[in-house]
């Protein structure tokens, strides 16, 4: 495994945590190129229904390592091979069907906001803070990661975002949408754990089918398809649909395997 990337498994989750806590666990290139094969491995491996994506230490994660910058991004074609490496990461955990929630705690900031956003949720310690700060670096935010931040909070919050380079607090970022749930920080490993559990004890049919329907949305398709529509045809004739509906009608609850 890439330095800074650890990689677990209990059960039916996988966390795959940053792990450079000296450096508040900001992100490497290699880090970033790390990504897509950890997503890869959790999306073909039948006994994981949920990735955490989580910080070692205090922190989720500080940035991308900014110290990388003037060897690996001191020309244009430089910045163009390292933000390569930053969209395939982001590419990855956004195109997961298998859904994935940021374990958060301390700064959430740069490029760990824009992983964080990556993932389907984001629970928050109280304590945590949220930055997206590339007008900082005279950066200009890639298209795709801007897209999901305009979906995820809207576009007058993802300018006051991007454009101010601003830190909230986990309440106010909770308040405009870029946050799922904050609770007190010795309750969030509980309240993840829990979450991914209910994730995971749901018809992996249906959360599968959906969060690539959601993900279709976002990323502007308009209207139902043959994919969307044999994707839902699939559904009916599976194993999920008979034991959900007699679940129902028994009054029990679905065991969904």
């Amino acid at each position: 495994m890439t330095d800074g990337i650890q990689f677990d498994r209990d059960g039916a989750t996988a966390t795959l945590t940053l792990a450079r806590p000296a450096k508040m666990n900001a992100v490497s290139h290699a880090m970033w190129s790390a990504v897509p094969d950890v997503v890869a491995e959790v999306e073909a491996d039948p006994a994981i229904r949920v990735l955490v994506l989580a910080g070692a230490g205090d922190h989720f994660s500080a940035g991308a390592d900014i110290g990388e910058f003037r060897e690996l991004r001191a020309t244009p074609e430089g910045a163009a091979v390292y933000d390569d490496a930053v969209e395939k990461a982001v590419r990855a955990l956004t195109g997961m069907r298998k859904p994935s929630i940021a374990r958060v705690r301390g700064n959430c900031i740069g490029g760990g906001c824009q992983l964080s956003v990556a993932c389907d949720f984001r629970f928050a310690a109280r304590e945590s803070r949220f930055g997206i700060t590339p007008a900082k670096l005279g950066i200009v935010y890639d298209f795709a990661s801007t897209r999901r931040l305009v979906a995820l909070v809207g576009p007058a919050r993802a300018r006051y975002l991007l454009l101010s380079a601003q830190l909230l607090d986990a309440d106010r970022a909770y308040g405009i949408g870029l946050v799922d749930e904050v609770v007190d920080d010795d309750a969030l490993e509980e309240a993840t754990t829990d979450f991914a559990r209910t994730l995971g004890s749901r018809s992996q049919t249906s959360v599968r089918g959906m969060n690539e329907i959601i993900e279709r949305i976002t990323e502007g398709q308009r209207d139902s398809d043959a994919a969307v529509e044999a994707l839902r045809a699939e559904a009916v004739a599976g194993d999920d649909y008979a034991e959900g509906v007699a679940a129902f009608l028994e009054r029990r609850p679905p065991d969904f395997g």
